[in-house]
Order: structure tokens, then C-alpha cells, then sequence
């Protein structure tokens, strides 16, 4: 504690904008209904958001922040085994399971669109912004760092689903710091998000 008191205090000052501005972003979906749709105002403040920070405070390319297709081959071949994999399980937990049926049947109306709008913006928070910001400063790190706000922000939703998401949220991540993109990663939830919702409706 000495140790650290006695140091001179030095911040990242992007790292500090993303870890800030993302935070408060998380804070007002929580709080507040901008548009009136939920999948709009993550549009927003997910995307639009960051983007601008990215473009007008960074004055960088949003390609640095996985704003780009990356390697595509290596991309669309972890999408394709993403979602072979996670579709038997998806089923199984969500086709049998009364607490995911309550909670996710008021979404089927306009899938796969609405979840599209959703995740979209969601996936560039995390697996664009905040992963390849954090990853200059961190390193690797950023993929657990990324992580636990991407779980904390599942806190209301059926237990099963978020006690993986701290793993989840790590998957997604390798997928984009591998691929250089948060498309991959936004592609493989696009799917989970849909076909959680078409299982969940008939459960019993």
C-alpha cells in the first residue's frame, strides 16, 4: 500500500474514455428507452457511440478497433464451427426450460431483425472497443478484461445463460482477436440470439 500510495498516479487516457464512456453507455440502456426500441438505442450508444469517439476524439480509424471484415476466411470458418457447436447445446438448454421461455417469448416478434439491431451494436462495444483498446495497453489480457462487463450486463436475465457468459464473452473475444473483426464474433451470437429465443418459445 505504501508502494502505491507513494507512486505518481499515470493513466492511459483512451484506455480511461473507453473504460468510462462504455460504462455510463451500459448504464443509460439500463436505465432509459431513447427510441422507444431497445435494438435502436444499442444501435446508438453501442455503435454510433463509439464510433464517433473512435473518429472525432481519437481522431483514429475504427479499422484499429476491429471495424472491418479482418481475415474473412479464417472468420467465416469459426462462425461456421461456432454455430455447429452451440446449436445442439442452445437447444437442449432453452427448448426445456420454463425460466428462458418466460423470459425470451416476447421477442419472436420480428426476428431475425430486431436481434440483428441488438447485437450489432453489442458486439462492437466489447469485441471492437473495449477488447482492442484494452489489448494495447493489456495485451491478452483484454480478453477477460472484455469480459466481465459483457457478463455483468447479463445480470437480469435466466441464470443458465448467465453464469457462461464470463466464458462466452472470452470466446467471442478470441474469435475477434484472432480475426482481427467483431464481425465473427457478432455473426456466431446474431445466431445464438436468434435461435435462443425460436428454442425458448417452446419450451414448456
Amino acid at each position: 500500500m505504501k508502494y502505491l500510495l507513494g507512486e505518481k498516479l499515470s493513466f492511459d487516457w483512451k484506455v480511461t474514455i473507453v473504460t468510462i464512456v462504455s460504462t455510463l453507455l451500459l448504464m443509460v440502456d439500463y436505465y432509459h428507452n431513447l427510441t422507444g426500441y431497445k435494438y435502436w438505442d444499442r444501435m446508438i450508444l453501442y455503435l454510433l457511440v463509439p464510433l464517433a469517439v473512435i473518429v472525432l476524439v481519437f481522431r483514429e480509424n475504427p479499422r484499429e478497433y476491429g471495424f472491418t471484415f479482418g481475415d474473412w476466411k479464417l472468420g467465416l470458418t469459426y462462425t461456421a464451427l461456432g454455430i455447429l457447436l452451440m446449436a445442439p447445446i442452445i437447444y437442449l438448454l432453452g427448448s426445456d426450460n420454463p425460466a428462458m421461455k418466460s423470459y425470451y417469448e416476447k421477442f419472436l416478434p420480428g426476428l431475425p431483425w430486431t436481434t440483428f439491431l441488438d447485437l450489432f451494436g453489442w458486439e462492437f462495444l466489447f469485441r471492437g472497443w473495449i477488447l482492442f483498446a484494452y489489448a494495447r495497453k493489456f495485451g491478452n489480457e483484454a480478453l477477460w478484461l472484455q469480459a466481465v462487463p459483457f457478463a455483468v450486463a447479463h445480470i437480469s436475465k435466466p441464470e443458465v445463460e448467465t453464469l457462461s457468459t464470463i466464458f462466452g464473452g472470452f470466446a467471442f473475444g478470441w474469435v475477434a482477436w484472432r480475426t482481427k473483426s467483431f464481425l465473427y464474433p457478432f455473426l456466431i451470437h446474431w445466431f445464438i440470439g436468434t435461435f435462443v429465443i425460436l428454442a425458448a418459445a417452446g419450451a414448456r
